[in-house]
């Protein structure tokens, strides 16, 4: 035992000291360079440099009170203070009455001028109207035809809508044409209120029905030419509403 304790004695034994060590690596002109020993702990930021500290500022609020930085809108704001801020329910529908009654209008006066603006609007609500008042006059005729006035329209509708657009230069929507065709329906139901009083199959009846076929297709074909500004070309567009408007003409006289 003896032995091993005079080795161990000798492996310990050395002339490395850590204060030689600490003084090997610091320098005495970096004041942040220093002993841990003589380090004094009351400066902030630890081993941070003065220069590359920012600068501090000073907290002018209160505690738990922070700092309101925008306000909030209230919901009135957005929406409008009262319900009579709000649009009309007809408008936000997209049905307008001045518009409706102008149309009207253009259809019963053949030779009066056709506003494109006006014509050239999405509208189904004037339509819709006709298309059932045209069914109830052929059902107190005793015709019940809903069915086939709702489904030659929709034919009538799609063709003209193919033929419009190789036609015309910009260019037609589906809603416009069958807005179009709709209210040019208003002259057939004229023709089917005169099947309730009487026939229609004498010569009196082939005259009407001949003035109502004409007039009809001629308000289409004016309206449509001023919408997609189709000089010289009211007749060409005139033939196919013709024929559209006959087949309504042949269930209001048949």
């Amino acid at each position: 035992m003896s032995g091993f304790d005079s080795f161990n004695t000798d492996f310990y034994q050395t002339s490395y000291s850590i204060d030689d060590q600490a003084q090997a690596y610091s320098n005495p002109a970096d004041p942040y360079n220093r002993q841990y020993g003589n380090y004094d702990y009351s400066q902030p930021g630890g081993f941070v440099s003065p220069g590359m500290m920012p600068p501090q500022q000073q907290y002018t609020g209160q505690i738990y009170q922070p700092t309101q930085t925008y306000t909030p809108t209230s919901p009135q704001s957005v929406y409008g203070s009262s319900f009579e801020d709000e649009p009309p329910l007809l408008e936000e529908l997209g049905i307008n009455f001045d518009h409706i009654w102008q149309k009207t209008l253009t259809v019963l006066h053949p030779l009066k001028a056709a506003d494109g603006s006006i014509m050239n609007e999405t509208d189904l609500a004037g339509p819709m109207v006709f298309c059932l008042a045209f069914g109830a006059t052929l059902l107190l005729a005793g015709k019940i035809q809903f069915g086939y006035v709702y489904g030659i329209s929709a034919i009538g509708c799609l063709g003209m809508y193919c033929l419009l657009n190789l036609m015309s230069m910009t260019g037609v929507s589906f809603g416009c044409v069958a807005s179009v065709l709709g209210y040019c329906l208003l002259p057939m139901i004229i023709l089917s209120s005169f099947g309730i009083l009487f026939s229609l199959q004498g010569m009196f009846g082939v005259v009407i029905t001949a003035l109502i076929i004409g007039w009809c297709s001629f308000s289409a074909s004016k309206i449509f030419i001023s919408a997609l500004a189709m000089d010289g070309q009211q007749l060409l567009v005139a033939y196919p509403c013709a024929l559209l408007y006959g087949v309504f003409a042949l269930i209001s006289v048949f």
